[in-house]
C-alpha cells in the first residue's frame, strides 16, 4: 500500500485520562452503553464481530468455535475477581506470551492497571454486553470498546483465561487488543516490550544478559521499585526450537514476567534472588530455589511469606540471580519515565514527538551503506540547548517505532529492520544532500538495527545542533513512523522539510536577429514543410518535429516524446489560444527544454535514458522548483515506474504541470496584490 507524507511537526503530548473513542460510530463507550440499555438490548460490535474474520486472516480456525458471552459461560461471572493480579493470566491456544507477560507485569502496578482496565465495569444492574480498555498508540491514549462475546471451545475460553473460572477481566482485555491490532491471529509472536509500551506509553530499553552491567542485580530492583514493567525470554538458535522446554524446565523464545527481585539469608550469607512467571500457568524452574527445592528448608516461615514463597504449579518461582543470568539472554525493561535506572535521582523530562513516513521512490532511502538513497530519508533537526544539572553534556532518549506493522499483518506485512543515525549539524537550513552524507561521519547511532517495533537509545552530547536521520536498513521499503525524543531539559526539533519554492529565471524573449543561428534555420525549415505558410503546428506536428531533432542530437537516449507532453507543450505556450503552436513560441520553449533536458542528463547517472526517482528533488531543485516531502512523494507515485525510475517523457510532463502551476500562483498573487492596493486606496 502507497505510504503518505506525515506532518512531522512536534505533538503535543495526551493528557493523562484523556483517550480518544476509537468506534466506527463516532459515540464514546458511555454513549453506547447507554443507547443499550435504553433500547434494552446487549451490544454487538460491528467493528469487530463475532466471526472467523477477527480470529484468522490467513487460515480457518482449527477447531468450531462457539462466541459466548460469560453469562453464558460461567453461572456468576465477574469482571475482576479479588484483585487483578498475575495468577488471572494463563495462556490458552494463542502464541501471545510476550503480551500475557506484559498483561501480568501490568498487574503489579495499581495505578497503571487502572488506566488500561477501568475497573468500574462489571456485570451487575448496568450490564449492556460491552466493555472498554485503554491503549496508547503513537502519542496517543485510544479507548478501544468491544462486546463481551468471546470464543469458547466445549464451554471453555480457548485464548487467555483466568485460573477462576468465573473472571473475565483478562480475557476481555486480550480481546480488546486484538481488535486494535485487527484480529487475534495478529497478536501471534511479538516483543513483550511492544505491549508494555502500549499499556503505558513509556520508553522501553533492552539488555543483553550476558553483556549486562556488573551493576544489573540494582538495576532490575530500581525498576521494580519504580513500577516499570519487566520482562525476560531466552534466545533460540533456529525455529526448531522454539517453545523447547530445557533439562531446567525453562521454555525458549519465550516471554516471561519478572515479578520479584529480593535477597533472602541462606546458611549465614546474603543471596540474591529473582522471581519470574511463566505465562502459560504452569512449567516452572527446576533448579535451585524452585518451588520445591531443599533450600527453602533453610528459610524461615517467616521469610518465606514475605517472599509469597509458596509450592503452586502457577508458572511463577524465585531462582538465583546467578543462576537466571547463566540461563536467560534478553531482559525488556519498560520505564514509566525515561529516568536511567543506573542513576538514583529522578529527573522532569521533556518529550517531542514527530511523525512520518518512508514512501518508496521518494524518503525510503535505507541506512547508511545505500549512500546514494541514504540522504533522502526524512531529517530531524535536534537543537540541544541546555546542559543536565552539573554536567556538560545534554541526555536524550532517541526512540523510534515502526507504526501499525501487527494491524498490517493480514495484508503481508513484516516488522521492519529499522535504526537512525545522528550528525552534527552544518548550521545550514533544508535538506542535506548526498555530499553532506558522504564527506561527514556520524557522530551517534542506533547500537543496531533490528526488527523490533522500536529501537531507542540513550545519548550524552555536547549542547548543539544535530540531523537524525530514521531510516529502515534497506532502501524502498515502505512503512509510518513516530519518533520520541526524551530530553532532561528542553530540546527543540523541527523537520529539515523543504518549503515550496519557486526561483524560475527570467523567461527568454529572444530579439529578432539579422542572421539566424544554423539551429533555427532547421527548425524552420521543419517548420515549413510540417506547417504550410501560417507557420503553426498542432500536437501530432510538434511530437514529430521534437522526436526528429531528439534524435539528431548526441549522447541523448530518450524515448520518443509522447502526444500528451506536445499537448501540454501547446497548452503551457499556446498565447494564442487556437491550440497551436506558432514559430516565435517554439523558439521560446526549446531554448527552456534544452535547460530542463541538460538537468535531465546530469541526474541520468548510468546515461540509459532515465533517472533515479530518489534524485527527483534535486534535479527539480536545478530546474527552480523546491518542494515538500509530500509533493514530492505524490509527484513520485505519479511519474516513476516499478523500478523507481523516471524517463525524460515523464520528467517533461512534470515540469510543465510545475510551470502551469508556478503561473497560475504568480498571476493569483498579482490580482491580490490588486485586491489588497484597490482596499487600500478606497
Amino acid at each position: 500500500m502507497p505510504y503518505l507524507y506525515q506532518d512531522a511537526k512536534p505533538r503535543p503530548l495526551t493528557l493523562p485520562g484523556a483517550a480518544r473513542a476509537t468506534h466506527s460510530s463516532g459515540k464514546t463507550y458511555k454513549e453506547l452503553k447507554q443507547e443499550c440499555l435504553r433500547k434494552g438490548v446487549l451490544f454487538e460490535d460491528p467493528d469487530f464481530p463475532a466471526c472467523n474474520s477477527s480470529l484468522f486472516f490467513s487460515e480457518k480456525p482449527p477447531i468450531p468455535f462457539i462466541w459466548k458471552r460469560p453469562m453464558d459461560i460461567a453461572k456468576d461471572p465477574k469482571f475482576i475477581l479479588g484483585g487483578a493480579t498475575r495468577t488471572d493470566i494463563c495462556q490458552g491456544d494463542l502464541g501471545d506470551c510476550w503480551l500475557l507477560a506484559a498483561i501480568a507485569s501490568l498487574t503489579l502496578n495499581e495505578k497503571t492497571l487502572a488506566r488500561v482496565v477501568p475497573l468500574d465495569q462489571n456485570f451487575g444492574p448496568d450490564y449492556a454486553g460491552i466493555f472498554h480498555f485503554q491503549f496508547w498508540q503513537h502519542n496517543e491514549w485510544l479507548d478501544v470498546v468491544i462486546d463481551d462475546r468471546l470464543p469458547t471451545f466445549k464451554g471453555r475460553l480457548v485464548f487467555l483465561h483466568s485460573a477462576e473460572h468465573n473472571e473475565f477481566w483478562s480475557a476481555l482485555l486480550e480481546k480488546a487488543y486484538a481488535k486494535l491490532n485487527g484480529s487475534y491471529e495478529a497478536l501471534k509472536g511479538g516483543s513483550t516490550i511492544e505491549a508494555m509500551e502500549d499499556f503505558t506509553g513509556g520508553v522501553g530499553e533492552t539488555y543483553e544478559v550476558k553483556k549486562a552491567p556488573d551493576n544489573f542485580y540494582e538495576i532490575l530492583e530500581k525498576a521494580l521499585k519504580r513500577r516499570s514493567m519487566v520482562g525476560c525470554s531466552i534466545d533460540t538458535s533456529s525455529a526448531a526450537e522454539s517453545e523447547a522446554k530445557t533439562r531446567f524446565g525453562l521454555i525458549k523464545g519465550h516471554a516471561y514476567s519478572v515479578t520479584g527481585i529480593d535477597e533472602v539469608r541462606y546458611r549465614g550469607q546474603q543471596v540474591q534472588l529473582i522471581r519470574l512467571r511463566n505465562p502459560w500457568g504452569q512449567v516452572e524452574w527446576n533448579g535451585p530455589w524452585s518451588d520445591s527445592s531443599p533450600e527453602w528448608r533453610s528459610v524461615s516461615p517467616s521469610e518465606q511469606r514475605r517472599l509469597s514463597q509458596a509450592a503452586l504449579d502457577d508458572g511463577e518461582f524465585w531462582m538465583k540471580f546467578e543462576d537466571f543470568k547463566v540461563h536467560f539472554d534478553k531482559v525488556e525493561i519498560c520505564n514509566l519515565t525515561p529516568d536511567a535506572l543506573e542513576d538514583s535521582t529522578a529527573h522532569k523530562w521533556e518529550v517531542t514527538i514527530h511523525q512520518g513516513s518512508w514512501v518508496r521512490g521518494s524518503t525510503a532511502g535505507g541506512c547508511r551503506n545505500f549512500l546514494e538513497t541514504f540522504w533522502t530519508n526524512p531529517q530531524i533537526k535536534l537543537h540541544l540547548t541546555g546542559k543536565d544539572d552539573g554536567q556538560d553534556d545534554c541526555t536524550f532518549i532517541a526512540a523510534l517505532m515502526q507504526k501499525d506493522r501487527r494491524k498490517l499483518k493480514k495484508l503481508g506485512a513484516e516488522m521492519l529492520t529499522i535504526g537512525y543515525s545522528i550528525y552534527e549539524s552544518p548550521g545550514k537550513d533544508g535538506h542535506l544532500g548526498k555530499d553532506f552524507f558522504r564527506y561527514h561521519a556520524s557522530r551517534a547511532r542506533s547500537k543496531t538495527y533490528i526488527n523490533l517495533r522500536e529501537v531507542s537509545n540513550r545519548f550524552k552530547l555536547p549542547p548543539g545542533d544535530y540531523i537524525l536521520v530514521p531510516t529502515t536498513f534497506e532502501p524502498h521499503q515502505e512503512a509510518d513512523f513516530c519518533l520520541r525524543i526524551f530530553s532532561e531539559k528542553k530540546a527543540i526539533t523541527e523537520d529539515l522539510d523543504e518549503n515550496v519554492a519557486i526561483d524560475l529565471p527570467e523567461p527568454l524573449n529572444p530579439t529578432p536577429s539579422p542572421q539566424e543561428t544554423e539551429e533555427e534555420k532547421q527548425f524552420r525549415e521543419l517548420f515549413e514543410q510540417i506547417s504550410g505558410k501560417d507557420m503553426e503546428i498542432a500536437a501530432e506536428e510538434l511530437k514529430y518535429v521534437l522526436n526528429a531533432v531528439l534524435k539528431k542530437t548526441k549522447n541523448i537516449k530518450f524515448k520518443n516524446l509522447s502526444l500528451v507532453s506536445c499537448r501540454n507543450i501547446i497548452s503551457l505556450m499556446d498565447t494564442s489560444g487556437n491550440g497551436k503552436l506558432e514559430f516565435s513560441e517554439f523558439k521560446v520553449f526549446w531554448e527552456t527544454m534544452k535547460t530542463w533536458i541538460n538537468i535531465f542528463l546530469q541526474f541520468d547517472f548510468d546515461k540509459s535514458g532515465s533517472m533515479s526517482s530518489y534524485e527527483l528533488r534535486s534535479a527539480l531543485k536545478a530546474a527552480g522548483y523546491q518542494l515538500n516531502n509530500y509533493l514530492l512523494q505524490l509527484i513520485v507515485l505519479r511519474y516513476s515506474d516499478e523500478q523507481f525510475q523516471i524517463e525524460f517523457d515523464d520528467f517533461l510532463n512534470c515540469l510543465i504541470r510545475l510551470e502551469n502551476a508556478s503561473r497560475v500562483f504568480q498571476a493569483l498573487s498579482v490580482k491580490n496584490k490588486e485586491f489588497i492596493n484597490l482596499n487600500i486606496s478606497e
